[in-house]
């Protein structure tokens, strides 16, 4: 369809402020302007749709955004900082379960027509309703909804049976000229039931990375769909996201030294088994030594973890580090790519509290560093400081880059209790001689530091 300039050039400006809007989230310092620029972009894209000769449905259009909009800033202003990672989960799948919606519509009228309109549709459908389900999955588990992984016995095969047998009718619909409702319904089903049978056996430990794949299957079933309705606004803004996202996924599973197949087929769950017996006993200290540990040292490295999160305590961290530093200590905070529940999780909380940029620094670039630090101070980390991973072939994490808390002169590790992390494995790290455990939870022992170091 050859559309007017009036709505072709907001179209190319949306997607022009897409691209931008991604380019300044590509550092925390200029994150802020970017969103709000693709968010503008956005504003503009819907906006020009409007303007599509010969539209329908104008008045459902319109209340489907408001709803949309109205019911998104709710949950937006009142979800904590915490509950971030399930807020983009569960939005993840809605931009996937919108494209799969679409393409549902579009087989079911018969308006995509083509082979390659056609199977863009389909391969669109089949991956956004991967998405929704298997976001709506990590929702649930990252919400607590869901305590545990479920895995059914001869999982993979499982697995490799019903995604041919998704693809065999995908191709089933791409060759029929009219597909009856049968057809479409049996489709739509198995690929719903897909996302959910592969996404439930995976455990907390990989679910930063799920939840990037998801974000780059939602982008490409978007791109996808916007093809089948002759929008470029959807084509450009889906492959943005697709490719974002896609990027990011292959660091993060990088990150874990784990391919993506090995963690959707051999996931780390919270019940992981193996790995060597470990030696000694855990050592406990109090809060003034703590705080007085830190006071008199030259450089502490603070790991913050999920505890930290869960326990709003980066604004108690924050002011602990503000006193430190007032005493002429160097304090830098170190980041492992899969800190949290999600990519960037640990970073959006520290920056909340006024951590500023120059003192948080990833696995590369501060990894060197602990060895000369004379305190760690990990608040609510686990597996990304095990140096078992390192050490221990039979263990699940064996491989996987990690924090070298281990190496700095004192260890102290702030944790509500003796639990193991999210993947089930047991920290080597909290029985070393230089290590001691401040059991509590992250917010009032940070306060409790904070008294003492205010007292000496």
């Amino acid at each position: 369809m050859n559309l007017p300039l009036y709505v072709q050039l907001p179209w190319f400006l949306g997607a022009l402020l897409f691209i931008v809007g991604l380019k300044g989230m590509s550092s925390p310092a200029s994150a802020r302007q970017g969103i709000l620029r693709a968010g503008i972009g956005m504003v503009v894209a819907v906006a020009a749709t409007f303007l599509v000769p010969d539209l329908h449905n104008l008045g459902l259009m319109a209340l489907a955004l408001a709803l949309g909009t109205v019911g998104a800033w709710l949950s937006a202003k009142k979800v904590k900082m915490t509950d971030m990672p399930q807020m983009v989960a569960i939005y993840n799948g809605m931009g996937g379960g919108a494209a799969a919606a679409i393409a549902a519509v579009e087989l079911a009228r018969g308006e995509a027509h083509g082979l390659v309109t056609v199977t863009l549709a389909v391969i669109g459908a089949l991956i956004g309703a991967v998405s929704f389900t298997g976001s709506c999955v990590a929702f649930a588990k990252l919400q607590g909804l869901l305590k545990k992984a479920y895995r059914l016995p001869a999982q993979n095969v499982v697995n490799v049976l019903l995604a041919l047998l998704v693809v065999g009718l995908g191709a089933a619909l791409v060759l029929a000229e009219n597909a009856g409702p049968g057809l479409i319904l049996a489709f739509f089903a198995l690929a719903l039931l897909l996302g959910l049978v592969v996404t439930l056996p995976i455990g907390g430990a990989d679910m930063p990375v799920v939840i990037s794949l998801f974000n780059a299957f939602t982008g490409l079933a978007v791109g996808f769909e916007g093809y089948v309705l002759g929008s470029p606004a959807l084509i450009i803004a889906g492959i943005v996201v697709g490719a974002a996202g896609t990027l990011l996924t292959q660091l993060m599973a990088k990150a874990m030294n784990r391919p993506i197949s090995n963690i959707l087929f051999t996931p780390i769950s919270g019940a992981a088994q193996g790995g060597e017996a470990i030696a000694g006993s855990m050592k406990e200290l109090g809060a003034i030594d703590a705080a007085a540990m830190m006071r008199y040292a030259q450089k502490v490295i603070i790991v913050p973890g999920y505890g930290m999160a869960v326990a709003h305590a980066q604004h108690k961290v924050w002011e602990m580090t503000e006193l430190l530093e007032e005493a002429g200590v160097e304090v830098k905070f170190a980041i492992h790519p899969v800190a949290g529940r999600m990519p960037g999780h640990m970073n959006v909380l520290l920056a909340e509290a006024g951590v500023p940029y120059d003192k948080i620094f990833d696995l590369e670039e501060i990894n060197a560093e602990f060895g000369q630090a004379d305190v760690a101070l990990i608040i609510g980390a686990n597996d990304v400081v095990n140096p078992t991973a390192r050490t221990d072939k039979s263990s699940p994490i064996y491989g996987m880059p990690i924090l070298n808390a281990d190496q700095a002169q004192n260890v102290i590790v702030i944790k509500r209790g003796k639990g193991t992390g999210y993947s089930g494995v047991e920290n080597a790290l909290f029985y070393t001689d230089n290590c001691r455990m401040l059991y509590g939870d992250a917010q009032p022992m940070a306060g409790e530091i904070i008294q003492h170091l205010k007292s000496m």
